[in-house]
Parts: structure tokens; sequence; C-alpha cells
């Protein structure tokens, strides 16, 4: 059996004791980390030592740490990317195995004005929440449920549908967008929806909805980099912010109203 490789890292990480704090980046040194622990393991190896010595621990976001929840995140690494250099995963499924021995690694919180920061690492999405509110539901009769083989949805338009619920809602995408953008969250939120049969009574109402509820909150506009694409934990496409545009400008055209 191949032993296990150990590795030394420099963690320079933004420290801030509340909202209306100052905030700055505290150093740590961290000796003989087994490069086979995730990136929340080494925090919490950090934070017991933190402990110990009687400081503050640094307050980070975690629930599942299987990269389900979306309730991870940070903006890792020199190069100032979220949930780190690894595509295709989020914080909590990235590892040291990516990192090299004695490297300096930057972590910070994701910054975007709709984000607050409430402390160290911890950022406040409730604005995620309040756009799901605004127009992320269905309207559904009482009864039993239909008999799904009866309910006709092609194999291409199901995968669609399936891709945008994939979104686990965390953020990412804004804190890579250069505008602090939601669109790709947003619009796979209508995607989802606008796809399926069980949508289809507020399709136009939600469009309008959930995109007034995004502008309201103070997230920028798609710049079309395709950021957000690149650092989606779920691989979600930005054909899905396509979708949304569509969808908003056929709810504008024939004047749909979203009054719930």
């Amino acid at each position: 059996m191949a032993e296990t490789k150990n590795i030394s890292l420099t963690l320079k990480v933004w420290r801030q004791a509340g909202p209306q704090m100052e905030g700055t980046f505290e150093t740590h040194r961290l000796n003989d980390l087994s490069a086979d622990i995730s990136f929340l393991e080494m925090l919490d190896i950090l934070n017991q030592q933190l402990t110990l010595a009687g400081q503050e621990p640094i307050a980070f976001d975690s629930d599942c740490r299987e990269g389900i929840c979306g309730s991870c995140g940070a903006v890792v690494d020199v190069d100032g990317i979220p949930h780190g250099q690894e595509r295709g995963g989020t914080l909590c499924q990235l590892h040291l195995r990516h990192f090299k021995d004695g490297q300096t690694v930057w972590i910070e919180p994701f910054r975007a004005t709709a984000f607050p920061i409430i402390k160290d690492l911890i950022v406040d999405r409730s604005a995620f929440d309040r756009i799901i509110q605004a127009g992320g539901f269905v309207s559904i009769n009482t009864g039993s449920a239909p008999e799904a083989n009866t309910v006709s949805i092609s194999r291409h338009v199901a995968e669609q549908a399936m891709d945008a619920a994939a979104c686990i809602g965390c953020g990412a995408c804004v804190a890579a967008c250069p505008n602090a953008a939601a669109m790709l969250f947003v619009s796979a939120k209508i995607s989802q929806l606008a796809l399926l049969p069980q949508g289809q009574p507020e399709r136009k109402r939600r469009a309008l909805a959930m995109v007034t509820a995004m502008d309201k909150e103070g997230f920028g506009s798609c710049g079309n980099q395709r950021e957000c694409e690149r650092v989606c934990p779920k691989g979600i496409s930005i054909r899905s912010i396509a979708r949304m545009n569509r969808e908003y400008l056929a709810a504008v055209l024939i004047g749909e109203e979203f009054h719930w």
C-alpha cells in the first residue's frame, strides 16, 4: 500500500468579526497534513488548534460534506476560484492532494453586495431563498397523484429538466461573476419548472416574479463571460440563461401579471 503523503500549507484566511466590522487576512501555518483529507477537514484541524490556544475559531459554513447541500463555500487559492481549482465539485469535495507542499493558500468569503458577510467565511445567501419564494412553486389539484407513465415527457426534455434541477444554490456562480450576477442560479430554477408539465400553470408569472426578485436583491447583469458555468459544481450550462431570457421576454410581451 502506498504511503500517504503529508504536506504543509500556509493559509491566508479572511477574518471578520461581524457584518459591520473591518476584516483582514490572518496567516496560519499547518504542517504534516495528510493529502487525503478534505479542505474542510483541514479547517477543522486549524480550528482545533485555535481553540486549544484560546483563540476564536474560524467561522465557515458546512453541512452534508458530500457536495449535495450547497451550504459550504469560499474563494480559494491565488486565482480566486469559488470552491477551489478543481472543477465539478464543492469546497467540501476539495482535497489537499490538489495542493503543493509549501503552497500559500488564500481563503476568503464570496464577494457580492447581495451576499453580505456575517462572519469570517460565512455570507448571508438568503437572497436566493427570497428569489425562490417569489415564484419557485407549482399549483396542483388535490387528490391522488397521476400515474407517472401517463404524463408524456420526452427523454431529452426530462434530462434538461434534471440538469437544471441539479443546482444546489451554493452561490459560486455569483462569486465568480465579475458583475455578481445570479442569472445561472435563477435560470436553473426557472428552467427546471418551465420544462415540465407541472410547471406550466405559473410559467410566465414565475419568470417575471423571479427575475424581478433577482433584480431587487441587487445582483448584477450577465456579461456572458461564462465564469459562472466554469465554477458551477454541478456543471449547469449557460443555455439555462438563454431559456430564462426567452421565458421572461415571452411573459413581458403578453403582459403577464405576477401579483399573488
